[in-house]
């Protein structure tokens, strides 16, 4: 066989296989899993999002090539979104592209950015694809630990200049995956400070600021004065509005950032399907009410499952924000994997060990909150049979 790349060997899968291979040994000996490991919605759009999408396969049109940007009518309806929900006003023609998901634009945008040796910092932990799109592109990395003493926001202060002034990017992700923390104008201030004392690039992931609880409204990076010149903000419209099968997203922010990654995705993809364009435009400028009661629904798994387990004595905080709860493992465990493993073997009930996320990430585990409320009732029900914490 020919020899694989070694960027290949930089990626790994390691621990969701190992827990998908225990799943299926533990169903094999009759007992049914709660898979509360997935970060994938579980619920459908909403109806005027679908009818969009149906009437969009209708047209002939559409089947051709798509613009690479994204259509010019959706680039409008996002700018109209982000001034409606931010206030933040954006040219659509400069200011904004269309992705196939986030994190496909998350990806590349180390293509354009990074080249081998460069430096980037990332949240550890933090969602995987901040660390493998900087190695798949010959980068390094400088973990940045989020730490629950300082509401697993960042330190920049602690960074050291040398590996400042070295770093090219620095990524953001409020509210967050997995850690399920937000972040204030305060810390958006700071990180643009810091970005334009060292020069760098700001990526910010809001992918789940329309999952907001007891009130909190996230707010936008781009808010913050100068942020606009140091760096973008991506969004999806996967947890807003539950197209994560769609695969649309978009960018934001720094005109000269968004023409670069504009300019790599150009040579390697042909757009949306001009269909789910017109269903993205659906969602953003159709009525929000469904959004606002997706993120009830989440708001009420996420009291079911940590008011129950904390019956059970094990307490986990109530995030204000995200589709996940990031646990701290109960007294008597020694590393996420052992709680995670014995979790899946007693109860039956799934979630991934925090140190899938980075090395900051042991002595938790992320549970998503992608299951009805029926399960997530079955599922305190085992814990509670089989552990008391």
């Amino acid at each position: 066989m020919v020899q694989v790349a070694r960027r290949i060997e930089l990626l790994t899968t390691g621990i969701f296989s190992v827990m998908e291979a225990k799943k299926r040994e533990v169903e094999a000996r009759g007992l049914p899993v709660i898979n509360l490991g997935i970060g994938s919605p579980d619920r459908p759009p909403a109806p005027h999002i679908k009818a969009a999408m149906r009437a969009g396969i209708e047209k002939d049109v559409n089947y051709r090539y798509p613009v690479f940007e994204g259509c010019l009518e959706l680039r409008q309806a996002i700018a109209r979104w982000y001034q409606r929900r931010f206030d933040v006003e954006l040219d659509p023609e400069r200011e904004v592209l269309v992705l196939m998901g986030s994190q496909d634009g998350l990806a590349h945008l180390a293509w354009a950015y990074i080249e081998a040796g460069d430096l980037a910092l990332v949240p550890d932990p933090g969602y995987p694809i901040y660390s493998a799109s900087i190695l798949l592109a010959g980068g390094e990395l400088y973990p940045l630990p989020l730490k629950e003493e300082n509401g697993f926001l960042p330190r920049l202060e602690d960074i050291p200049a040398e590996v400042a002034r070295r770093a090219k990017l620095l990524t953001l992700n409020y509210p967050s995956n997995p850690v399920a923390a937000v972040a204030d104008r305060a810390f958006f201030r700071q990180a643009v400070e810091f970005a334009r004392q060292y020069d760098l690039l700001v990526c910010h992931d809001a992918a789940y600021s329309e999952l907001a609880f007891d009130g909190f409204k996230p707010m936008s990076f781009l808010e913050v004065p100068g942020a606009r010149e140091v760096g973008v903000e991506f969004h999806s419209c996967s947890k807003s509005f539950n197209m994560a099968g769609c695969r649309i997203g978009f960018v934001v922010g720094n005109q000269e950032v968004i023409a670069n990654l504009n300019k790599i995705k150009s040579n390697i993809d042909y757009g949306v399907f001009s269909a789910v364009q017109e269903a993205a435009i659906a969602a953003l400028e159709g009525p929000q009410d469904f959004v606002r009661e997706n993120a009830a629904t989440y708001q009420k798994r996420r009291d079911v499952l940590v008011e129950g387990l904390a019956e059970a004595g094990w307490q986990i905080p109530k995030p204000k924000g995200s589709m996940f709860l990031w646990a701290r493992i109960p007294a008597g465990f020694s590393t996420s994997m052992e709680f995670a493993l014995t979790l899946l073997e007693k109860a039956g009930v799934l979630v991934i060990p925090g140190h899938a996320f980075g090395a900051q990430g042991e002595g938790y585990v992320r549970i998503a909150l992608t299951q009805e409320v029926p399960l997530l009732q079955e599922a305190v029900a085992r814990i509670k049979a089989n552990f008391h914490f």
